[in-house]
């Protein structure tokens, strides 16, 4: 019995981590549109950054 809770808690473990690094390629990808979104659309200063 203990050997079957084990195998539900590693796969319940493993599912919540591949769910999280699912969200988390999401996020990365929307950084990623919003930062190229950025230098396309910035002030008329041709700098990369704004300090």
């Amino acid at each position: 019995m203990s050997r079957l809770l084990l195998a539900l808690v590693v796969v319940i473990l493993l599912f919540g981590a591949g769910t999280a690094i699912h969200v988390i390629w999401i996020l990365a990808v929307i950084c990623l549109i919003l930062w190229v979104a950025g230098f396309l659309f910035r002030p008329g200063r041709h700098h990369w950054y704004f300090w």
